[in-house]
């Protein structure tokens, strides 16, 4: 599979932590399931955009699992090891690719700083199981994925995502994907231009 970019879809991604921030605010845990995060750089973006917004030392508090089928079976190794080419990191701005990467050692690749790194944990995890990895989520974030599902598969897995979250949980997805009419009674929609949702 091809590495996306960090700071794709960072218009979605900063309305869902704006929105998401008060209702984590002074929980000693926050969690975080990134579905379908292929080679890692998603789970890794929101994780920088989390410390951005609240700061390194609430940051602490953050857990972000990041899952995925891997059928290869070396995107656990790739997300545990944080490094990247440089391809993928080149949208992000210069102040944060300092702040957050450093020199991997080999030519054109850099390594994401253990804070962030060590926020994610990687679980292999194939959706069509329509069992949920935990609960008590505060936001489960699946994009570029739903669509590749059939529609019958799409509101089962968003089900799944609804058991996972915790009462005051989160769910986005990507721009494309309308929430079937179907689960509309267990969601309540946050934003006007985003795909974002909050549980009922």
């Amino acid at each position: 599979m091809a590495f996306t970019f960090f700071f794709r879809d960072l218009q979605v991604l900063e309305l869902t932590v704006e929105n998401i921030l008060p209702y984590i605010c002074g929980k000693s845990s926050i969690k975080i399931w990134d579905a379908g995060c292929a080679m890692g750089v998603e789970p890794y973006f929101i994780g920088i955009l989390f410390a951005e917004y609240m700061g390194l030392f609430r940051f602490r508090n953050v857990q972000i699992i990041a899952s995925d089928y891997d059928e290869g079976g070396d995107f656990d190794a790739i997300i545990e090891e944080g490094v990247y080419p440089e391809e993928p990191l080149s949208r992000i701005s210069e102040y944060l690719f300092k702040k957050y990467f450093f020199p991997a050692g080999k030519p054109g690749y850099f390594q994401i700083v253990d804070i962030i790194k060590d926020r994610i944990n990687f679980l292999k995890h194939d959706l069509l199981s329509y069992k949920e990895i935990g609960t008590e989520f505060n936001l489960v974030i699946c994009k570029n994925v739903l669509l590749y599902l059939s529609s019958e598969e799409r509101i089962e897995v968003i089900k799944m995502f609804h058991r996972a979250l915790a009462e005051d949980g989160f769910f986005v997805t990507e721009q494309t994907q309308k929430l079937p009419e179907e689960l509309l009674h267990l969601f309540e929609k946050k934003v006007s231009d985003g795909q974002l949702f909050k549980k009922i």
